[in-house]
């Protein structure tokens, strides 16, 4: 039976204090990702977090200063590398059909490792993401 996992970006705007993941990310476009991904009914959702790596909705963390974009594509791989390692400790790699609702610096390292996924969003700017998805989600 193939798992159905989401991956959603982290975002830079957060609540200015600890909180649980799902809630320290504030803006439009993750509560219409998080309310997508919900949606589709997946095995599990999870957050690609620039500090942190992969996290789950649930985990408690300090909001941070940290984005991919800023960093060197040595260091996002090194990232990325990260996140696998996370990814098969909670599913089958291969055995998994992955959604990403994550730009393509959260992708570009990951997708070469992984068989079976969909990126619904691909190639749309921010604005034209947040219309799709509150196509989606009404």
């Amino acid at each position: 039976m193939i798992k159905r996992i989401v991956l959603i970006s982290c975002v830079s705007q957060k609540q200015p204090h600890h909180a649980k993941a799902r809630e320290l990310y504030i803006s439009t476009l993750f509560k219409l990702n998080l309310k997508y991904a919900k949606k589709l009914a997946p095995d599990g959702i999870f957050i690609l977090s620039a500090k942190y790596g992969l996290l789950t909705l649930e985990q408690e963390i300090e909001p941070y200063e940290q984005t991919l974009n800023n960093m060197r594509s040595s260091e996002i791989e090194l990232w990325a590398n990260r996140v696998l390692e996370q990814l098969k400790k909670v599913c089958p790699i291969n055995d998994t059909e992955f959604t990403f609702l994550a730009g393509e610096k959260y992708r570009k390292h990951l997708l070469p490792h992984i068989q079976n996924y969909k990126i619904p969003l691909e190639g749309l700017r921010i604005g034209e993401q947040l219309k799709k998805l509150k196509g989606l989600v009404s």
